[in-house]
C-alpha cells in the first residue's frame, strides 16, 4: 500500500471543555497518512485517478472551522470517519494537536489509526 499525506494542516476552531475555551477560536493542526494505490494515477497521470490531497484538505478545512466539540477525541475520529467514508480510504493515521493546551509542553494531542491496511 501506498500512502498520501498531509503534514501541519493548520484549522481554527471552537475546541475545549473550559468555558473560556467555548467563546474563542484555537488552531488546531492535523498531520495524515492515507493509505492509497498511486500505481493507476502514476500511470495515467491524472488527478482523478488519485486521493486528491487538496479535496482532503478542503473537506476538513470545512467540516473543522464549523466543528464546536470538547474533545480532540471527538474531532479525530469524526475526521478520521470523513476520510475514509468520502474519500473511500481503506485506512488513515491521524494525528491532531491542540496547540498551546499545556503550556510546559510543545504539543499534546491524539494519533488515531483507523480502517485496515491492505
Amino acid at each position: 500500500m501506498d500512502i498520501v499525506f498531509i503534514r501541519e494542516l493548520r484549522i481554527d476552531t471552537v475546541i475545549g471543555i473550559y468555558d473560556w475555551e467555548r467563546e474563542i477560536r484555537q488552531t488546531v493542526v492535523f498531520d495524515l497518512e492515507m493509505g492509497a494505490d498511486i500505481a493507476k494515477s502514476a500511470a495515467t497521470d491524472a488527478i482523478d485517478d488519485t486521493l486528491d490531497y487538496k479535496a482532503v484538505s478542503k473537506r476538513l478545512i470545512e467540516f473543522v472551522r464549523q466543528s464546536e466539540f470538547q474533545l480532540v477525541e471527538t474531532l479525530a475520529e469524526r475526521c478520521a470517519a470523513i476520510v475514509l467514508e468520502e474519500f473511500s480510504v481503506p485506512w488513515v493515521k491521524l494525528a491532531l494537536n491542540k496547540v498551546g493546551a499545556v503550556s510546559a509542553a510543545r504539543d499534546v494531542g491524539v494519533i488515531i489509526e483507523r480502517g485496515r491496511r491492505v
